[in-house]
């Protein structure tokens, strides 16, 4: 891909706080799809007193598409970077830098030119690190619940704080998933299916306990691989998702969304006393007596594991999607 030359050298004066008056550069694709792609731009940059400096920014490039419930969650990573959001985050909690933005209305596109943090992530990421992100989540969300920081009011483009009900009952409707695990063909196990139909039954109760939780700022995609963990700290990418939510919304994602199966009951253990830990040192939540996390795992989760199962030609994730499914019920036990 071409970069303007004008366009690296301001965003490497940004970066390194010094003049910069020339630049090579190699890109390589991190990730990407049909609405957007990232690079890692790497190459070396040069001061004007003949300074020579390795560099390693992050590109990202994103097109309009559309999320259903979520129209505007397209450009709302742009929106959030153009905020003063960044303030509200700690040493220890934070997203990456961002050292230039930029929207094209016309072409329903924007770009951004982060930091490269380099870290652990994904499945590597170890138990006290899961533990460590859902003290650090517990915190930031707390902070921001006990101060409501002004530019809370200034964000206008968040994912609504009934997302979740909305994407479950739409999943409830869908007779593809929902008369599966009713009907004589459903393969899995029975305890496992009737804990999903359990749900259904009680999710009108289940809800309307979750509704009276305090209402938070939630990443809502905050699963292994948008964590990285470097020198002690957690930092968070890509927050296109994110908008109000419930408290512990976030933690069921880190615990089930494609997490380490064989350790899910562990972290489940280990990280749920850990964030609200964390809350706890901004705002009293004594008088929650039940967490309902596992029951937002169950309702975020169960049924879009249902349908990964029906979607794969793949036996191995077949099981992957039954075992976390098993996973998930060995929590409400243990």
């Amino acid at each position: 891909m071409n970069i303007r030359f004008e366009k690296l050298i301001y965003v490497l004066g940004r970066r390194f706080k010094k003049d910069i008056i020339s630049a090579d550069y190699q890109t390589t694709p991190l990730q990407g799809g049909t609405v957007g792609n990232v690079y890692l731009v790497t190459g070396i940059a040069e001061t004007t007193d003949g300074e020579k400096l390795p560099y390693r920014i992050v590109l990202k490039i994103q097109k309009k598409w559309e999320r259903y419930g979520d129209p505007g969650s397209w450009r709302r990573e742009y929106d959030l970077y153009s905020s003063d959001l960044g303030a509200t985050f700690s040493d220890a909690f934070s997203w990456p830098t961002c050292y230039y933005s930029e929207i094209n209305a016309e072409e329903n596109e924007f770009e951004l030119w982060l930091e490269y943090i380099d870290g652990v992530t994904g499945l590597d990421l170890t138990g006290d690190m899961y533990e460590q992100a859902a003290l650090e989540l517990g915190r930031y969300q707390g902070k921001l619940f006990a101060e409501r920081p002004a530019v809370l009011e200034s964000l206008t483009n968040l994912s609504n704080k009934d997302l979740m009900k909305n994407t479950y009952l739409h999943y409830r409707s869908w007779p593809v998933v929902y008369d599966y695990i009713r009907s004589g063909d459903c393969e899995f196990p029975q305890h496992v299916r009737q804990m999903l139909i359990d749900i259904d039954e009680h999710a009108d109760e289940i809800l309307t306990h979750i509704e009276k939780l305090p209402v938070v700022l939630c990443h809502r995609d905050f699963w292994i691989t948008n964590l990285i963990y470097s020198d002690g700290k957690m930092a968070i990418i890509d927050w296109d998702t994110s908008g109000w939510g419930y408290l512990g919304e976030d933690l069921a994602s880190l615990i089930a969304d494609e997490a380490d199966i064989n350790h899910m009951v562990e972290y489940y253990q280990k990280c749920v006393p850990a964030y609200y830990k964390g809350f706890s040192e901004y705002v009293d939540v004594s008088h929650i007596t039940d967490d309902y996390i596992y029951e937002m795992i169950l309702l975020v989760f169960g049924y879009r594991l249902v349908e990964w199962y029906l979607y794969t030609e793949d036996d191995d994730e077949k099981m992957k999607h039954i075992h976390t499914l098993q996973k998930i019920y060995e929590m409400k036990n243990s």
